[in-house]
């Protein structure tokens, strides 16, 4: 028997990898085709590059990749037709997607509402990851990226948040959830390039 923590003898509903450290990508995937859209795009367009490189060197670590995204109301689509539909010519969100598009190797899940945790399986993938601490990245820092960290704190995973990879419609707003993270749900809140990835993931085996 396997002497990894949630993992099975048989492949049904594992994941192959496993580390105590996933980096989470929430709502990267977006047109931005709502209100406020375009506003919110001009914040974001500048953490797509920083989250491509944090995403780059985490998979040089070894350290899984996880998309959660939302369906955009589209019940019938998958998660190659959300972003096939972001890359079209006349989306306005086509030049943030292109830079921040999936790998094979990376993790999906669909969400129904602002959590990536509610009514998704990432709660039961993170367990099957071994994963103890998790990396926050994508939008918005104020809604999406507080409410999946608040539903991550309860579940005991410590959270690193990159301020340079997370982006909301204007400062105050993008201040005021830092401040909650990092008070509230203690977080490791810091520039992307300052972390360690491979420290972080050394210190995260030791625990296990």
């Amino acid at each position: 028997m396997s002497s990894q923590p949630g993992k099975q003898n048989n492949l049904d509903g594992s994941a192959p990898d496993y580390n105590p450290v996933a980096l989470l990508l929430i709502d990267v995937i977006n047109d931005f085709e709502f209100p406020d859209g375009q506003e919110l795009l001009a914040s974001a367009l500048p953490i797509a590059p920083c989250i491509r490189k944090l995403k780059a060197r985490a998979r040089e670590a070894g350290i899984p990749v996880i998309y959660a995204n939302d369906n955009f109301g589209r019940w019938q689509s998958s998660f190659d037709q959300l972003f096939q539909h972001c890359l079209e010519p006349e989306i306005r969100g086509r030049s943030f997607a292109q830079q921040l598009a999936p790998d094979p190797k990376d993790y999906f899940v669909l969400k129904p509402k602002h959590s990536a945790f509610y009514q998704t399986p990432l709660d039961i993938l993170l367990k099957h990851l071994g994963t103890k601490r998790l990396i926050l990245t994508g939008l918005c820092t104020n809604s999406c990226v507080l409410f999946t960290g608040q539903d991550a704190y309860m579940r005991d995973l410590e959270l690193y948040v990159p301020s340079d990879c997370v982006a909301a419609l204007t400062p105050g707003d993008q201040q005021f959830a830092l401040q909650q993270m990092k008070t509230v749900m203690k977080a490791c809140v810091f520039d992307s390039l300052e972390i360690d990835l491979t420290a972080l993931k050394s210190r995260s085996n030791d625990m296990i």
